[in-house]
């Protein structure tokens, strides 16, 4: 049996999700049955056609080349998410954005996507790389999931509103293309989420525009009036990707550990997606632990995290 996880973020989280994968290698049995690591996704600031999390910073093509390496070496795809929703077709030939397509295309990477334009550039440009429909589609309605299912989509990741909706679950076909978003930070059935989505695309080619004219100067997406259509302060000043594990776990659209070995794993689906890209570093360790670790062996595992954290410098002491 194999319980895919697909982790956050292989740039601000890169050195973390390295020494955890080698955890999982060398001391596997801290790990919960089957759980492997199917992918780690995220995207290389400031990649313009990045969506789902707005990110910051300047990603170097050493830095993009090293990441591809270290990952794939050890035989995990990264998986681009490259989900922003309001790109035209000006944006598909942005630099940036086709040199990572280049560096990646080794048919082992994936791209994760929701905008119709790109899918339909990545797969006449790109052919070597699985494609996954983003949950940033919104799609709820049962006979349109299907649909999507049934479309050439390496994966489907379900639109978290029907976690725990197991008359729906039960019916979808391929449930071992559907990923599903166990730890959902967005408050269940937000209305404004699309709308954040659409401005978190809009924040993203805001701020790549601004370090090409203006790379000293403080970014204020608040004040770019070429996106101004977009900017809702209700939107943008969200606190719910903020929460920790223990305020998404009273959410309804919350999927325990035992839920995801008990109920999803025997109704024939897979592949499970944590959340987290931009979060703190110690808010995510308690998500591995909580979601990957045996339950009586968090404590000690969460400290043999840490000692190596330290060790490889990634989490910092004094004395």
């Amino acid at each position: 049996m194999k319980v895919k996880f697909h982790l956050p973020d292989f740039t601000q989280h890169y050195a973390f999700n390295m020494v955890f994968a080698g955890m999982l290698k060398n001391l596997p049995q801290y790990f919960r049955e089957g759980v492997e690591i199917a992918s780690v996704y995220g995207t290389f600031p400031p990649a313009i056609w990045n969506g789902g999390r707005f990110q910051y910073g300047r990603c170097s093509k050493d830095f993009v080349k090293q990441v591809i390496k270290s990952f794939n070496d050890t035989g995990i795809p990264l998986r681009f998410t490259f989900t922003n929703p309001i790109l035209e077709k000006k944006h598909l030939h942005d630099d940036f954005c086709n040199m990572i397509m280049h560096y990646a295309d080794n048919g082992m990477n994936e791209v994760i996507v929701a905008s119709p334009l790109l899918e339909d550039y990545i797969r006449k440009n790109y052919p070597n790389y699985k494609i996954t429909s983003s949950t940033c589609k919104r799609i709820t309605e049962p006979d349109r999931l299907s649909e999507e299912l049934e479309n050439d989509y390496h994966i489907v990741v379900l639109d978290y509103d029907l976690n725990n909706k197991f008359d729906i679950l039960e019916k979808i076909p391929h449930k071992e293309k559907c990923e599903i978003l166990v730890n959902a930070c967005c408050n269940p059935e937000c209305g404004l989420r699309s709308e954040h989505y659409r401005s978190i695309g809009a924040e993203q080619l805001a701020y790549a525009e601004h370090l090409k004219k203006s790379p000293d100067k403080d970014f204020d997406f608040s004040k770019v009036s070429k996106y101004k259509e977009y900017f809702n302060p209700a939107v943008h000043e969200c606190r719910c990707m903020r929460r920790s594990i223990f305020e998404i776990k009273n959410l309804s659209t919350h999927i325990t550990p035992d839920d995801i070995w008990e109920k999803y794993v025997p109704m024939g689906f897979c592949q499970f997606k944590i959340e987290g890209r931009t979060i703190e570093l110690f808010n995510l360790i308690e998500h591995y632990m909580y979601y990957m670790i045996k339950p009586e062996l968090r404590d000690e595992a969460r400290l043999m995290l840490n000692c190596q954290l330290v060790r490889q410098g990634v989490i910092q002491t004094k004395f």
